[in-house]
């Protein structure tokens, strides 16, 4: 029936609205956000893009570096303090030279008619644009800048959000700090307090950590030394051990070393589904054409790895676990064919 209002047509038009005002003030805020840049950053700082929604706003400049912390704090609190002032701005039409001898910013490229529209923020800001503006600031209500980062040779990008949408974003990081307190068994005001005190513990407990290894390789050193095998008339020892890194398992391959006096070393440990190897190469046999990184180059290669290193040290990775015992005794073949043309 004509003339009859229905309720979906009310609520289409209330949320058309919404979504309208939304654009205005996150549109007014890029003029701010425009003017910020430029007195932090310096005159440089020019609009090279922007996207206006009524959910955000994303603002593309030129910037020759990252933007610091610091620097974005102080643009966020520039736009806020012109949102507060509560502004009025003024919208006005211009002959182009007349407008531009008024100092209002335009866009590098854009192409202009002889009347222009100008978009006048108090004594703050003014630009030449065609869209849709607040009449107040203070309509802003709030301005959060969202993320920072680059996105080609010379151009930055700041996502934004305003009103509602800032104040959403603020509680959803308020929750997730007192999701940390939770957590952290803290007040809110402690998190960071707390955060330095495990960290401080978690350096504590990797150097006790460092320390055991230590011991446990010396352990394992001190029996794997036992377990020295002649092959081709030169000691070998070539072993399956447990380490929990690359660190810990070329302290072994230095306590076997220093331990055999003369010999070669060959060391293999599974962590995390892959596998780490260390071969180590006493110097005498250095002399006699023994090289740890070509021999460790074709022992990682059973495993689908790779690696290498000095003639008396060298490291790899593999991918195959499964095949670390074939890997070893791979170790074992190429030893004693060396030895048999040497």
């Amino acid at each position: 029936m004509s003339g009859v209002l229905r309720v979906g047509d009310v609520v289409e038009a209330a949320v058309a609205k919404a979504e309208r005002e939304a654009i205005t003030k996150n549109h007014t805020a890029t003029h701010l956000l425009h003017k910020a840049l430029k007195e932090v950053l310096g005159g440089h700082a020019n609009q090279a893009g922007s996207l206006v929604e009524a959910e955000r706003l994303r603002f593309d400049f030129t910037h020759f570096s990252a933007v610091t912390q610091e620097e974005l704090d102080e643009i966020e609190r520039r736009v806020n303090e012109q949102i507060w002032l509560g502004t009025d701005v003024e919208i006005s039409y211009h002959a182009l030279a007349e407008a531009k001898a008024m100092g209002a910013m335009a866009l590098f490229g854009e192409k202009y008619g002889e009347i222009v529209r100008v978009v006048k923020v108090g004594d703050y800001s003014i630009e030449l644009c065609g869209g849709i503006h607040v009449r107040n600031t203070a309509q802003i209500g709030l301005f959060k800048i969202v993320s920072e980062g680059g996105i080609g040779s010379g151009v930055r990008r700041i996502e934004a959000v305003t009103g509602r949408r800032a104040y959403e974003y603020m509680d959803g990081q308020l929750a997730l700090l007192r999701q940390a307190a939770g957590l952290l068994k803290s007040g809110v005001q402690d998190v960071p307090k707390r955060i330095e005190g495990m960290h401080a513990q978690v350096k504590e407990l990797s150097r006790e950590i460092e320390s055991l290894q230590a011991k446990l390789g010396r352990i394992e050193a001190g029996s794997l030394a036992d377990q020295a095998r002649e092959v081709g008339g030169v000691k070998l020892i070539a072993a399956r051990v447990s380490a929990g890194g690359m660190d810990a398992l070329r302290g072994i391959a230095d306590e076997l070393k220093a331990k055999l006096g003369s010999g070669i070393i060959v060391l293999g440990a599974e962590q995390d589904g892959k596998v780490n190897f260390v071969t180590a190469v006493s110097q005498d046999l250095v002399g006699r054409g023994f090289h740890a990184g070509k021999l460790i180059k074709e022992v990682a290669a059973v495993c689908g790895g790779g690696g290498g290193g000095r003639p008396d040290m060298a490291q790899a990775g593999g991918k195959d676990p499964s095949k670390l015992d074939e890997a070893l005794k791979r170790a074992e073949e190429l030893v004693l064919a060396q030895a048999n043309v040497i």
